[in-house]
């Protein structure tokens, strides 16, 4: 009598949660000397693998990739058809395989050791040819697939996927990689966006805005409405920041005094000592900062010297938000 679907289904996810334990249990000192081996190696880490294993080895490579390890996966029948010419001398090559007995993988052993790679393998025989001829050997071992028929690769890449998540994971601590280098590799990502600085969106030299504080209020108001920003900064000869002028200013003057002169200095008008931002500020901080004053705009300061200008369109041109 068959099992329902949802009984195969449930006892094939045990099936290989038990085997990804099994794994761990297994796991030891082999994993330490892959680690310092990738690390200390100058070259790149290159992930080989055919049929399912080559799949499990395309995330594998991904995933290093993206955490720091320099990586690309090739196709070890193409590798003996011309692409050998991607290894360097001093190469890592990671080679997996269940079997261990692969035909292109142990194929390709020979020509490797010829370039001067070093050679790690994830296998399910630690007694086959790609074990015994190998530097580093990760078992990768299952006692059966969770196909109910015990043929189609299952537990056995499940197990390797898991294993190369886990050699990732140690990468990443050894290296003390952290969620600033991640953003750095995903740009495009949400959490790119999280880490963009106000340097990577602020205007910059003969971008910003900037007037000296003797300057009237006619030309002031002139070079404002030029910048588009409806804003200024006040500067003295070395760029110490005094002050900004805005649209909202310039109301205010209007509304403040009884008679009005677009000849007074901007000096007399601008709002002193405005709120700033430094150009290593997370942008998200600087828009809480404009938000939390209702401003759009931000000069940005290294040591009370202006070197840019934030305005909240650049930051919302970023989609930040």
């Amino acid at each position: 009598m068959h099992s329902s679907p949802l009984t195969t289904a449930k006892n094939i996810l045990e099936l290989e949660v038990a085997a990804i334990k099994s794994a761990a249990d297994k796991l030891g000192d082999e994993l330490i000397r892959a680690v310092d081996l990738i690390l200390t190696s100058p070259g790149r880490l290159i992930v080989c693998g055919m049929g399912k294993s080559g799949l499990v080895g395309r995330k594998i490579s991904s995933t290093l990739s993206s955490t720091g390890t320099a990586s690309f996966f090739l196709h070890p029948a193409e590798a003996l058809h011309g692409d050998l010419g991607m290894i360097r001398e001093r190469d890592t090559v990671l080679l997996l395989s269940n079997s261990g007995e692969t035909e292109e993988i142990v194929r390709l052993i020979p020509f490797l050791r010829r370039i001067g790679t070093s050679i790690i393998a994830l296998v399910g025989n630690t007694a086959s040819t790609l074990a015994r001829m190998s530097d580093v050997v990760i078992d990768a071992g299952v006692e059966r697939e969770a196909c109910p028929m015990n043929l189609a690769p299952t537990s056995s890449t499940t197990v390797a996927m898991a294993l190369g998540d886990a050699l990732a994971g140690a990468l990443i601590e050894a290296r003390g990689f952290r969620e600033k280098d991640f953003a750095r590799l995903h740009p495009s990502g949400s959490l790119g966006r999280r880490f963009v600085t106000v340097k990577d969106l602020m205007h910059a030299g003969d971008m910003i805005p900037r007037v000296a504080p003797e300057v009237k209020l006619k030309d002031a108001v002139g070079r404002m409405s030029r910048g588009g920003f409806g804003a200024l900064v006040i500067v003295d000869t070395n760029d110490h920041l005094l002050g900004v002028f805005t649209d909202g200013d310039l109301r205010r003057y209007f509304e403040r005094s009884a008679v009005c002169s677009l000849e007074v200095p901007i000096s007399e008008v601008m709002t002193a000592k405005p709120r700033n931002t430094s150009p290593d500020r997370l942008a998200m901080e600087a828009l809480k900062i404009m938000e939390e004053k209702s401003i759009t705009s931000l000069p940005v300061v290294t040591d009370n010297i202006v070197v840019g200008f934030l305005h909240l369109h650049d930051i919302l041109r970023s989609r930040l938000v």
